[in-house]
């Protein structure tokens, strides 16, 4: 196997639940040395999100691999001190902590980068370092609902069945500001501290949104009959995305609805009669007929999916998107492979989700500490 694209890279993680750990993950499996930094009594709250497969959760076992733990007290002054010293040798930070946690710690931008001046240092927060909501808590749904996409002009907002928030505003935002810092790093030596706000990021990707405000009801959310969902016979569902008028010429011609044609973008009493017409043909037949009767027409229609369902999907398969991985505390678990394909190395999965403080010796002994140092520092509960 060729070199991973960012082997040589070492990345210190203080954050857990999600955002952070799911940011750390991509690049962990892209080939970064990711030291998973805990705290001594509890860790990463994800570990105990149920179900739980053996000591872990699922979930913290999914976001997990490849990474290495280290368990500390930073709370107490040899911890930060032990901590400082790890930073010495690292290319990036990732926090996830209320803003001004890590300057009560001792621990933040300016003191790292004193020790260590090309330090990237990246902070996820809910609302940022700035603004009048950077205190307030908040999750996924809080996220989503301020940035204005949670909002339907006609129905009850939906909750989401994926964290976008999380997700597109934070774990991927924070990796793409990560790799480009890292450019920049090893180009001119320099390090600097990235600010991402998950609010910021929900919002700054709903272009789409942002352009169809003016109609009240955006286009790609229900006000198309070319783009959207239609129920079957057997209380299934499918998915019409025929915008290019191609497509919907396409998806006409093949359920016999020539007269359908003319109506493609439509809006107003056209679109609802448009949309009864659809619907009826929809019904009329099951979603497995449907999905074998236009699979040929390459019209933009596909099957609605439970999540079980797509992970035996023939395409889900083909690119081995889902792998099980071997683990000596957790046995067998099913995960999602990174979802990049390189032509310098296939994905695999080398350490199964850490245990809490599972690295602490050998991670210390790495930067100088004696056996007798780290036991001494073990006695005093500074680590774990």
């Amino acid at each position: 196997m060729k070199q991973k694209p960012l082997t040589g890279i070492k990345i210190i993680d203080l954050t857990r639940l999600l955002p952070g750990p799911m940011c750390t993950l991509h690049l962990a499996d892209m080939g970064a040395e990711v030291l998973k930094v805990e705290d001594t009594i509890v860790g990463d709250y994800a570990r105990s999100i149920p179900p739980i497969q053996n000591k872990n959760s699922f979930f913290f076992n999914a976001i997990n691999r490849n990474k290495r733990s280290i368990a500390i007290d930073l709370t107490k002054n040899e911890g930060r001190q032990l901590f400082l010293k790890l930073t010495e040798t690292a290319d990036v930070i990732v926090e996830s902590f209320r803003p001004g946690v890590v300057t009560k710690l001792g621990i933040d931008y300016d003191t790292v980068k004193k020790l260590n001046p090309h330090i990237i240092y990246c902070a996820i927060t809910g609302y940022g370092q700035t603004g009048p909501y950077m205190d307030m808590a908040g999750h996924d749904i809080n996220f989503c609902a301020y940035a204005g996409i949670l909002d339907r002009k006609d129905s009850k907002p939906v909750i989401p069945d994926f964290q976008i928030g999380d997700i597109v505003g934070g774990s991927l935002n924070a990796a793409m500001g990560i790799l480009a810092a890292l450019v920049q790093q090893k180009m001119t030596g320099e390090g600097q501290y990235i600010d991402v706000a998950m609010m910021d990021g929900v919002l700054a990707h709903a272009t789409t949104a942002l352009s169809q405000i003016r109609y009240g009801k955006g286009l790609l959310t229900g006000a198309l009959p070319c783009y959207a969902i239609y129920e079957t016979s057997d209380n299934k569902f499918m998915a019409l995305g025929a915008l290019e008028f191609k497509f919907w010429e396409r998806f006409c011609k093949t359920i016999d609805r020539n007269d359908l044609i003319p109506f493609h973008m439509v809006m107003g009493e056209d679109a609802k009669k448009t949309f009864a017409e659809v619907s009826s043909v929809f019904k009329s037949n099951t979603r497995e007929y449907w999905t074998e009767k236009l699979k040929s027409s390459d019209c933009c229609v596909s099957p609605v999916l439970s999540l079980k369902e797509a992970l035996n999907n023939e395409q889900v398969q083909a690119r081995a998107m889902v792998q099980t991985i071997n683990s000596p505390t957790e046995g067998e678990m099913q995960q999602f492979a990174l979802p990049l394909k390189f032509s310098s190395f296939e994905f695999e999965a080398e350490l199964p989700a850490p245990q809490r403080g599972e690295h602490t010796t050998q991670e210390l002994l790495k930067i100088g500490y004696s056996e007798t140092e780290i036991q001494e520092l073990r006695d005093s509960k500074i680590i774990l």
